[in-house]
C-alpha cells in the first residue's frame, strides 16, 4: 500500500487523478449495469402486461360465454325438472362419461338488519344472568361464542345457525324473543355465480381444474 505521505506533490496529484478517474470508471460501469437492468425490467413488465391484458379480455368473455351457456342449461333442465325445486340458481352438470363435471354456485353474503342488535342485547342478558351460568353448565360459553361478532362487526352465518340449534333448550322470554329476532333479521343478499370444473383422474377421483393464481 502507498504511503501517500512521502509521495511528492506531483505523484499525490497523479494518484488523485487516477483515483478519480477510477472512480468515475466504476460510477461509469454502474450506470451502464443500471440502464441494462432497467431496460430488461421494462421490458419483461410490458411483455407480461401485454399477456396479462390478454388473459383477463379472454378471462372475460369466456365468463360470459359460460354464464350464458349455463343459463341456457339451467332453462332447458327446469322444462323437465333436471332442477331441485328449492335450487336458487346453483346446479350441476356432469357429461355422458361420467368423467367431466360444470357446477355453478350461488354465492351469497348473509346478513342481519337492526333487529339483530336489540336479539344479541336480550340473548346477553339472558345468558349473563343470575344462575343461568350454573344451570346451562359447559353450554353456556360455547352459546355465548355463538353470538360474538367478527373483526367487521357482523354475526357469523355459521355461528348463528348453530346457536338456532339449541333454541328448545331455554323457555325464557328473552332467549325466545332474541332467536325469534335473530331469524326475522336475517336475510341474504346475491353476490354472484361462481363456478368450478372438474374431471375425473386416473383413480378414478374428481380433480379441480384450478381457475386462480392463489390456488396453483
Amino acid at each position: 500500500m502507498t504511503d501517500i505521505s512521502k509521495l511528492s506533490a506531483d505523484e499525490r496529484k497523479a494518484l488523485m487523478a487516477e483515483l478519480a478517474k477510477e472512480e468515475k470508471a466504476e460510477k461509469a460501469k454502474r450506470a451502464k449495469e443500471k440502464k441494462k437492468y432497467e431496460a430488461k425490467k421494462d421490458a419483461s413488465i410490458e411483455e407480461l402486461m401485454d399477456e396479462a391484458r390478454e388473459v383477463s379480455l379472454a378471462v372475460a368473455r369466456f365468463k360470459t360465454k359460460l354464464h350464458t351457456v349455463m343459463e341456457g342449461h339451467r332453462e332447458s333442465l327446469n322444462q323437465y325438472g333436471g332442477i331441485r325445486s328449492n335450487s336458487q340458481g346453483g346446479f350441476t352438470m356432469t357429461n355422458s362419461r361420467n368423467d367431466l363435471r360444470v357446477t355453478r354456485r350461488r354465492d351469497t353474503d348473509p346478513s342481519w338488519d337492526e333487529r339483530a342488535n336489540k336479539a344479541v342485547e336480550l340473548i346477553k342478558e339472558f345468558l349473563l344472568s343470575e344462575g343461568i351460568k350454573k344451570t346451562a353448565g359447559r353450554i353456556h360459553g360455547i352459546l355465548m361464542g355463538f353470538i360474538e361478532r367478527n373483526q367487521d362487526g357482523d354475526l357469523e352465518y355459521a355461528k348463528v345457525m348453530e346457536l338456532l340449534q339449541h333454541e328448545d333448550t331455554f323457555q325464557d322470554p328473552r332467549w325466545v324473543k332474541g332467536l325469534e329476532l335473530i331469524k326475522e333479521g336475517y336475510s341474504i343478499t346475491f353476490k354472484k355465480f361462481g363456478y368450478e370444473f372438474k374431471e375425473k383422474n386416473k383413480a378414478g377421483k374428481w380433480v379441480r381444474l384450478e381457475m386462480n393464481f392463489s390456488s396453483l
